[in-house]
């Protein structure tokens, strides 16, 4: 029992007594011992808790715990009435000591009997991996520290682990958890000799041994190669001498080289075949190397046979090929100014420039011109075209040659004759710049190459490459992330007899193109240039190149106010934008948002605030209103002068005038006036009947008061009354007989007329009828019922001046009868007390003149 649990998984033990003390020891764990028990982890462990004999306890009163965590009893077996064991799985969360407890539930007030022991958990090592061992010169021989490597693995035993490394005789060892490597000293390195390497690891759960058995030699690493040196050979322009020393000697190792080289700065090797360097040579010549170009150099060496490890490569040797002539021409080209006869011709140093170039040869010529011949150090010429073509000759010149030549043809862009291509775009794949073009549609075989163009839109800066036989190319140069470049494509074609020239074709126009794109830095700030009620215009200035980032998709107008808010995108070509449907007499804030294909950016905020009225809205409303206004007075006028004579009646209404009035005389007993004033047109007047008063009397009356009134009754001033008639009966004194009255009063004032009216008209004889009373008080117009025209006279006499509307003809003049006056409402009646007393009925017919009760009223 006890050797199977050994092969459970590695825990250390101790006795509960010894690790946590014995309560009553009346039983013992098995397997027992003074140091924690090992087990691995994830594999199964079993214990046996034992009572000592004579226990009063009973396999029944045995529990397992963990720390103090009891273990569940479906782990548990029981092997006879003293002894009960248990298994479980090890894991990392288990606690100990693991115990065994005895005790009786019914007994609770005694202390139970108590034993435990601990456990340790951990792994068995892990078999090393790629075993390794090197031995590195030291000096002018190899080395005696002998060091190995390995790989131990990832897995942490977690215990206590010992790796042994044997060489030979010699050893060397460690005990941390994970070591990788160990170094034997093996006084002096066997040199051709076979050697034994073993490799032991160990821990208390197990162990592994790696084995090996190589020659000596193949341990060896050599130093890379010393002294090496570069030699150039004037006489040689592409080739260069490498010269270095051999590291250690020949009796010890003999090596073979490897040789690498580049042109300064660049990261791609060019290395020279080892076969070319496997004899043991101290020198060898780099060739086809450019001329004037400077390289670096690295060496390293290995035994020969490939024998050993290779030798860490040599530090960097430099330098420089002699100059050759130019092996290509300069690269050629030119610039149009604002002034299309303004030129500029640039240029770029042959790609086969084979040393520095000391200057240029240019000839210039035009038809009919002598031709012009310069040497020019710099790489721009300014030229002023003359005529509509200029031809120009270039060659480039070092201290060993002179270039071949270069030509072009500036030409006019206005009177160009040669095509350019069809179509252009550009794209960006595997974070490269492509350029894509169709040839021109005529000539498109005298094509001979392509030049394409392409100018930083930031800084003005221009670079271009030339194409042949294709439509397509990824540009070459110095791009940035970020910034716009213009590209064009121009056909070069190939014009002339003795000499080609270049003659560039027609330019199609540039197209924008970025390397990479990113969002806006900024957004637009806008600028509210007109309000009105419910629209507002809005400004912005476009967004500078170097702050797009990109090409911009559109414009987002966000407006708001309150909690209300709008937007609207527009195209990213406008500039400018009018908002409709606003809010009038209402604040908005308003902010523009840029977008490209990469994100977008917000603008400042801007506040604008709509007004009340429209521009000319007020204008509109005030002329609309004056016109009405003009409309209705003129209306107005044109009504009045239509019905002026109504119009003049109600507000000046004319007053009869006694002095041309028509009336009879008073009475039949007064004498007829032979001169009767001339009749005046009158207005109505009110008409009353009176009973007839007998008549001498009432003469006599009149006779007495006449002298005193007449002037007043009959002047001009008074010419509007007939109530001056001294054959007045009223013994009421009328407002206008007063000597204080005015003289001059106007219609407004009191008028009072009163005229007794014999039966029938003027020149007739009065009939034996009673005359008729006619009496009239009024401060007011006549009334409307006194203008009435069915009141007015027969037709009979409508050649006379016109008669008052109640003079009526019956036996000679008709009576108002009482029942026309109160229907007509002229005349209110009299009071009581100015009702004249008369002292006698008079004879004849009934009378024709109604009395008044209450007097007269005003009106």
């Amino acid at each position: 029992m006890g050797t199977s649990l050994q092969r459970l998984p590695l825990i250390f033990c101790i006795f509960f007594s010894f690790a946590v003390g014995c309560i009553q020891c009346c039983d013992k764990i098995y397997p027992d011992s003074t140091e924690k028990i090992p087990v691995e982890l994830g594999k199964e462990f079993t214990a046996t808790c034992v009572l000592n004999k004579g226990s009063k306890y009973t396999a029944d009163d045995i529990e397992w715990l963990f720390g103090d965590v009891s273990v569940p009893r479906e782990f548990y077996k029981k092997i006879n009435q003293s002894a009960v064991a248990v298994t479980v799985n090890i894991s990392a969360d288990i606690k100990s000591p693991l115990k065994c407890k005895a005790s009786k539930q019914s007994l609770s007030y005694e202390q139970p009997c108590m034993y435990g022991i601990y456990l340790l958990m951990g792994y068995p090592p892990l078999k090393p991996k790629n075993l390794t061992c090197i031995a590195l010169q030291d000096g002018k021989r190899i080395s005696p520290n002998f060091t190995c490597s390995w790989d131990p693995g990832t897995r942490d035993p977690l215990l206590p682990t010992t790796y042994i490394l044997y060489a030979g005789e010699h050893s060397s060892n460690s005990t941390k958890t994970l070591t990788n490597k160990l170094t034997v000293n093996l006084s002096t390195f066997p040199n051709f000799m076979p050697m034994d390497i073993k490799l032991e690891v160990r821990n208390v759960l197990g162990k592994e041994i790696v084995e090996l058995q190589i020659y000596s030699q193949k341990f060896v690493k050599p130093n890379p190669p010393s002294n090496v040196r570069i030699i150039p050979e004037n006489n040689f322009p592409t080739s260069l001498m490498v010269n270095w020393t051999h590291p250690i000697h020949k009796s010890v190792l003999e090596l073979k080289y490897h040789i690498r080289y580049c042109k300064a700065g660049a990261s791609a090797w060019t290395e020279v075949s080892q076969d070319a360097t496997k004899a043991y040579t101290e020198s060898f010549r780099l060739q086809s190397l450019q001329p004037h170009t400077e390289y670096v150099v690295q060496m390293r060496c290995i035994q020969r046979e490939n024998v050993g490890y290779w030798s860490d490569w040599s530090s960097n040797a430099t330098a420089r090929t002699p100059e050759a002539a130019p092996k290509s021409e300069p690269d050629l080209w030119r610039v149009f100014g604002d002034d299309e006869t303004d030129v500029k011709l640039i240029w770029k140093e042959p790609v086969k420039a084979n040393g520095k170039i000391l200057g240029y040869n240019l000839s210039i010529k035009e038809n009919g011109i002598a031709p012009q011949r310069l040497v020019v150090a710099s790489k721009e010429h300014q030229y002023h075209l003359k005529g509509e073509n200029a031809f120009i000759k270039m060659t480039a010149n070092n201290s060993a040659g002179v270039s071949p030549l270069t030509t072009l043809v500036i030409s006019r862009p206005d009177l160009n004759s040669y095509p350019g291509v069809a179509y252009v775009s550009c794209s960006v794949r595997d974070g490269k710049l492509w350029v894509e073009w169709l040839p021109p549609k005529e000539s498109s075989s005298d094509v001979h190459k392509y030049l394409v163009e392409w100018v930083s839109v930031q800084e003005n800066k221009r670079d271009w490459q030339r194409v042949s036989g294709n439509t397509s190319t990824v540009i070459i140069g110095n791009l940035e992330p970020f910034k716009r470049y213009n590209v064009s494509i121009y056909p070069i074609y190939r014009v002339g007899d003795r000499v080609k020239y270049n003659w560039p074709g027609r330019s199609v126009g540039a197209v924008g193109a970025y390397l990479q794109e990113g969002p806006p830095l900024k957004g637009p700030a806008v600028d509210v240039t007109n309000t009105q009620k419910n629209s507002a215009s809005l400004q912005w200035e476009e967004i500078p190149i170097s702050s797009q980032r990109g090409f911009l998709t559109n414009y987002t107008i966000f407006y708001k106010t309150g909690d209300n808010e709008q937007s609207v995108v527009v195209d990213s070509s406008f500039l400018s934008y009018k908002l409709t449907g606003l809010e009038s007499e209402s604040q908005y804030v308003v902010h523009i948002m840029a977008s490209n294909a990469e994100g977008s950016v917000n603008g400042s905020d801007s506040s604008l605030y709509t007004k009340k009225y429209d521009d000319g809205e007020i204008e509109v409303i005030v002329v609309l209103v004056c016109l009405g206004f003009l409309f209705f007075i003129v209306f107005i006028m044109m009504l009045s002068i239509k019905n002026r004579e109504v119009i003049k009646k109600r507000l000046w209404p004319q007053v009869p005038d006694p002095s041309h009035s028509t009336l009879a005389t008073w009475s039949p007993d007064c004498p007829i006036r032979t001169d009767t004033p001339k009749e005046a047109t009158l207005p109505d007047v009110s008409v009353v009947e009176v009973d007839v008063f007998d008549g001498k009397s009432l003469c006599e009356e009149d006779k007495t008061m006449l002298p005193l009134k007449k002037d007043k009754y009959f002047s001009e001033e008074h010419s509007s009354g007939i109530g001056g008639s001294s054959c007045m009966s009223s013994p009421r004194q009328s407002v206008s007989d007063s000597d204080e009255g005015d003289s001059g009063q106007t219609t407004a004032s009191t008028v009072q007329y009163s005229s007794v009216v014999a039966s029938g008209y003027k020149g007739q004889t009065p009939s034996l009828q009673a005359p008729n009373f006619i009496r009239s008080e009024s401060t007011q117009p006549l009334l409307d019922c006194e203008e009435q025209p069915e009141s007015v006279l027969d037709s009979s006499s409508s050649s006379s001046p016109q008669r008052n509307s109640y003079f009526r003809r019956g036996a000679g003049l008709e009576q108002l009868q009482p029942q026309e006056v109160e229907e007509t409402s002229c005349f209110s009646p009299m009071e009581e007390e100015d009702t004249p007393t008369l002292t006698e009925d008079p004879p004849g017919p009934a009378p024709g003149y109604m009395p008044q009760q209450n007097g007269y009223r005003p009106q």
